[in-house]
Formats: C-alpha cells, structure tokens, sequence
C-alpha cells in the first residue's frame, strides 16, 4: 500500500472513531495429501454472527498487516497458497456504512476507494496461489476481496451473496465493477451488479453463486472449510484443472450494457445514478484493463459518496435495519398480553389473507366468520390451497401443513368463534356505520382482554370505538396490500387506546415480521394520506387541461416504482376515491374528489389504461368520460405543484404529531408504498431539492441526517 493511501486511510480513521474493527487471523495449516503449508486468514469483528464482519479504515489496515506477513512468507516459499475466510455464517458484508456516512469531503471519499482497491490488490499481486472461501453471508466488498483472489469455493449454505451497492446509491468500488465482468462475462455481471440490487437487493444462494460462475466450487456448509482445503490441495497438486469458460467480449458485452440501463431506465428512470456509474465502468473493463477499472471505480465511488442519493440510501437503509426494530412511541413490550388465538370478521380476500399471514407467523388457531356460510368455507378454502401451494414449492413438510390446516376453521356464530380469541380482527366493508356493528356484536361475545383490531385504511378509529363499553382496547392495525408482502403495519392508536392493548398489537407486529409503525388516529393516517394528495394533485392537473400523459411524465424523475394513474389501477380507483372522499370531508381545502375519477368509478372500469399492447395505453373509453378544461402545464409546473403539495402535507402531518418524526413518515413510504431508497422515501428528497424550505421555510431533517455532514 502506497504511503499516501495509508496516510488517507489513516485520516479516514481518525474520523470514524467507533468502528467496529474486523481483525485478520493468520494461522497456518498443512494441506491434505501432502500438499504443503498453507496460510489461511479469518476474518472476524470478535463479535456473533448477528453483527456481521465489516470494512472500515482500520479493518483494511488490519488485513493488509497480514497480507504483510503472508507476502513475505510467500516469497520466502515457506508458505504453498494463501486463504481467505470468514468467522461463523459470515464472510465479510462489505464496507461500514456508519463510516461512510461520517465521510465530509471527495479526498476522505477517495481514500476509502483506493485504501480497498490497494489492499484487496495484494492477493492476486502474491507468489503463490491465493483462495477465498465464502463460507457465509458476503456481500459489496465481502464479495469484491474474494474476486481478487485467483480462485474460489462458496457453501451451499450462503443465505444471502450480493452486490448492494447501486440499491443503495453506489457502486461495487473494491473491483466489483471491473472484475466481475472479466470472470464471469458482462451478461452474467450486470444481472448480479444492477438486475439484482435494484430488485429490493435480491440476495443469492450459494447454488446460484456457484452456477453463475463467481465461485469454482461448492460444498456442503457442515464440513465446507475441510472439504474447500481438500479441493485446494487437489489444485496445487496440479490433479485439478479449473477451466473457466472464455469471456465473449464481442457484441454481447455492448449488448448486455444497454441491457443494464434499460433496466435502470425502467426502474429508477434516470433520477439516481448509481447504476449507470457502474454501466460505465462495466463498458469500459471490455479490454480487460483492471487497473483502468480500478481508478474509475474510485472516481465514482467517491462522486457517489458526497451525492445526496447516497446519504438517502444510507439513512434509508438505516430506517429499514434499526429504526423498523425499535418503533417510535411504542408503549413497554412488557405490557403485552399473549395471543394464543386470533378471531377475523370477513372472509374475503383482505381477510382471507390476514388469515393466512396470522396462522403462519403465530401458529394459533385462527377463526374466520362472515354472513353465510359459503363465503365462510371460500375464506377457509382459500388458506388451505395457499398451505397446498407451500408444500408444492418445498416451503413446508407435510407435517406442518397439516397443522396449519387443522388451525384454520370457520364459523358463522361469532359467540362459538371468538369467546376465547385474545386478538381479533375485522376487514369488512369500509363504511363506519358497518364496522362500528360489527365492533358491538364481537364485543358482546368476546372476552374482556381481547383486543379489537380494525384493518381500516381511513377511517376513524375513535369513531369506531365510540359505542362500546371498552373502547380503550380497540386498535387500529392497517395493513397493506398484497399483505404476503408489503412490511408496513400502521397502528394506531386511538383517543382511548390503553397501552396493554398497544403493547399487544406492537408484539403481534412483530411476530408477523411486520414494520410497525405507530401514528396518531388521523384521516388516512399516514400513507394513504400523502398519496392521496399526490394522486389528488396528479388528477386535479389532468382535470384541468394537462395531458395525461404529460401528467404521468412528470413525475418519473423521482424514480418511483409506478406512475400515479398505474397505482391507481393497482390500489383500485373505487378505493382511490373512497379515500379521495374521507379526506376531503376531513380538508376540504386541500382535498379534492375528481369528478372525472368519480366518472370511470361509475362506469365500472379497472383504471385509465388499457395494456394489450404489453405497455399502458390510455383506455379510450376512459378517453371518452374524461371532460378537461384548458389549462395546460408543462411536466416541470407539475411536478412543483405535486411536490409542492405533498411538501405541504408532511409538514402538517408532523405539526399535528400524526407520527413522531419525518423519519416515520420515510419508513412508512419505503415499507407501505415501496418509494425508492435513493428519495431516502421521500423528505431527503424534498430537502435537496429545496422544496421543503420553499413551501414550509424550513427543512425536514437536520443536515447530516440524509445529507453530506456540515
């Protein structure tokens, strides 16, 4: 390591202080069948596997200390091979994040990239062969220190291997971007470096890593370490050839590129530049100049780095992980009663699949009633053939789908169904005179502990829990749909809401691997209203003149996951008004309830679009119905009026305490509504653009929460 990144590495050191060091081990071993002695390096913070090894300044440091030792051993020929491992489960996750976020300019930034690139460099400038073995979880530069190796094994046991890195708003910049390509082809490095990380960072097994080429090898995880020492010696024996298929460096390279941005395109539409970085870098490694890739990658890792995009992928990231863990305003765990059985009025779909979700998590019996039999036994048959499709993909044994079977039932007298249910509850029709009845006829029958959950997306929990004798343990527990797999959980918690019932609900969240989040008993709550004000915005433009498609446009340099009118169709333009309505009979001033969106209600149709050509295109009958005045915005007027709004909106949500701090709101977006890492949900976003400042004359977040420090 060149004098000068040693002393950049050293000052990125002293300004991140409490890193969590990863040391590096070096024992030495002889290899099976006389092969030789072997130098094996273990990489390990000293901590359980719940705190994965990690790269800070000082963790490169400690690595190339024993690269030291190794080099010299190699060279002296007292040493046949060197290896690399992880402690238990874990290889290596990569550099450390609260690090990064510490980083204040490009020459701290800089340092980080080329400290990596210079230490990583030494395992395949060594004189003997050198071997990594993924022996667990490996992801960004726990993958990258492995490619810098000559060869390869990974346990069939890997849960997750990845390059996270353009998810977040960077890209691999320890070699990722430039070797991956060169040793597995283009094609193969661009699903794994920007396919995969903007898909939610999808993880791969150690199977697929394996057939994918990044790994030579696999073994089995009980005896991977012996098994993977077996096969090194078999390669410096020379009884084992590795051959790796050549690299088309051709038209497919070119191909698989554009390819890559396509896909970027689709996914984040230019508004975040991670991913065509790496593109860059990926293009350019054709030649297979490591060295080139290496400064580029340092070039981009610290542009990235002091981006906005970043800092909110990080904080993003940082909701998601800790904050999600520890729900803001969530009375003491120990209040909670145990659920050991779970009633639900309805059994349709919404309830049908709560069913499902609560029988998984809880493992309790689980109770559906309805009005007739017949949507009772659907309801049931609906969780029995989910438990089927279970089995058939290997989820589950035989025994287990039995059990979970044998739980489920359904019954039309509530008094059968719920006299010893401690959680209960409802997803009827969203229509407050029809919930509040069926809150008083389980009230009746339901024991006096159990706590009464609502699951609606609007409408007042007070209200709702007005009539009974026990109002205080009514809860509101909104999910989101499809249930299977958005995080989010809204609870809330009622004006006379006691905290036991609180409590219970927040365990209950937690057993269903759920992201809690508490919010105050507001119209909408959280979600529902800010989408709800920037579907109103999109809707009242096109009302007013603007194009449709000029009104869709204007909105994809936020890169979200769908245009406005294409979650309409998602959410349902029936529901999409019923919440329209409740709101604007709570903020008539703000709200409005679109006479043309009431139009395609009525007329029966599933949204604006038509798809048979495979992309949206505006329903002509939906065409037909729109009546529009002659107004005409271009996409930049919309967009500020949208934001501008919804801007608006989250500032009257906090000052009227609906949840603690922004931060909710951004988990609540990124969990409920799937908007993108790169927003940080959504106030980082609005802050860097100064939109926050304009419309509410302050910002959201201190500086340094999703921004470069001050």
């Amino acid at each position: 390591m060149s004098s000068t990144t040693a002393e950049l590495l050293k000052g990125a050191a002293e300004l991140f202080p409490d890193e969590v060091v990863t040391e590096a081990h070096v024992r030495h071993l002889d290899l099976p069948g006389g092969a030789g002695r072997f130098a094996l390096i273990t990489l390990d913070n000293g901590l359980d596997h719940t705190k994965p090894t990690t790269f800070g300044p000082q963790s490169l440091a400690h690595l190339n200390t024993a690269l030291d030792q190794v080099e010299k051993e190699a060279s002296e020929g007292t040493v046949v091979g060197v290896g690399l491992t992880g402690k238990p489960f874990i290889f290596a996750v990569g550099a450390d994040l609260k690090g990064v976020e510490l980083l204040k300019n490009h020459e701290d930034a800089l340092a980080i990239g080329k400290g990596g690139h210079d230490v990583f460099k030494r395992l395949a400038s060594l004189a003997v062969p050198t071997f990594a073995y993924y022996n667990g979880a490996a992801m960004g530069g726990g993958v990258e220190v492995g490619l810098h190796c000559q060869y390869r094994t990974v346990s069939a046991a890997t849960p997750a291997f990845s390059f996270p890195e353009v998810f977040l708003g960077l890209v691999p910049g320890w070699g990722g971007c430039a070797i991956l390509p060169n040793l597995i082809g283009a094609d193969r490095a661009v699903k794994v470096i920007i396919e995969n990380a903007l898909n939610q960072n999808k993880q791969l097994k150690g199977a697929q890593v394996y057939e994918l080429g990044i790994a030579d090898a696999i073994f089995e995880g009980a005896d991977f370490l012996e098994q993977s020492l077996i096969w090194t010696a078999s390669v410096l024996k020379g009884e084992l050839d590795v051959v790796r298929p050549e690299i088309d460096r051709g038209e497919a390279w070119d191909e698989a590129v554009e390819r890559g941005r396509a896909f970027a395109d689709s996914k984040v539409h230019g508004a975040a530049p991670a991913a065509y970085r790496a593109l860059d870098i990926v293009a350019a490694a054709k030649d297979g100049d490591l060295q080139a890739g290496f400064d580029a990658e340092d070039t981009a890792l610290a542009d990235l780095i002091m981006s906005g995009e970043l800092r909110s992928g990080i904080y993003a990231f940082n909701l998601v992980q800790k904050r999600a863990k520890r729900p803001a305003g969530a009375p003491d765990k120990s209040l909670a009663r145990p659920v050991t059985k779970v009633g639900v009025v309805g059994a349709g779909l919404m309830a049908s699949q709560l069913a499902l979700l609560f029988l998984r998590r809880l493992e309790v019996p689980v109770v559906l009633t309805d009005i007739d039999q017949e949507r009772i036994d659907k309801g049931v048959s609906y969780v029995h053939g989910e438990i089927d499709k279970l089995l058939l993909k290997s989820r589950i044994n035989q025994d287990k789908a039995n059990r979970l079977k044998a739980l489920v039932s359904g019954v039309l007298d509530k008094a059968e169904g719920f006299a010893d249910a401690d959680f209960i509850i409802e997803a009827v029709f969203e229509e407050m005179g029809v919930k509040q009845q069926v809150f008083a006829e389980v009230e009746a029958v339901a024991p006096a502990h159990a706590v009464l959950a609502t699951n609606t997306s609007s409408l007042s929990v007070s209200e709702m829990a007005s009539k009974l004798k026990n109002p205080e343990r009514v809860v509101g527990f909104h999910f989101f749909n499809p249930v299977a797999i958005l995080p989010l959980l809204e609870i809330v918690r009622g004006e006379r809401t006691d905290d036991a019932a609180l409590a219970t609900a927040f365990g209950v969240a937690k057993k269903l691997r759920k992201t809690a989040v508490l919010v105050k008993d507001a119209p909408a709550f959280v979600v529902n209203r800010i989408l709800t004000r920037f579907m109103g915005e999109i809707q009242n433009v096109i009302d007013e003149g603007t194009p449709v498609d000029v009104a869709e446009r204007a909105v994809e340099p936020l890169g979200l996951p769908m245009s406005p009118l294409v979650l309409l169709e998602l959410v349902g333009p029936a529901i999409g008004l019923h919440v329209s309505e409740t709101l604007h009979g709570a903020f008539p001033d703000r709200f409005t309830v679109s006479e043309n969106l009431a139009a395609v209600v009525k007329a029966g149709k599933r949204g604006f679009y038509v798809h048979d050509s495979g992309t949206p295109e505006l329903d002509p009958e939906v065409a037909a119905l729109l009546k529009q005045g002659d107004t005409v915005l271009t996409e930049e007027q919309v967009r500020d009026r949208v934001l501008d709004a919804v801007a608006q909106e989250i500032g009257l949500m906090l000052d009227e305490n609906v949840v603690a701090e922004a931060q909710d709101i951004d988990l609540c977006l990124i969990t409920g509504a799937g908007w993108p890492f790169h927003l940080g949900g959504l106030t980082p976003y609005l802050d860097r653009e100064g939109i926050s400042q304009r419309v509410n004359g302050k910002l959201f977040l201190a500086r340094g929460v999703a921004s470069v420090p001050a």
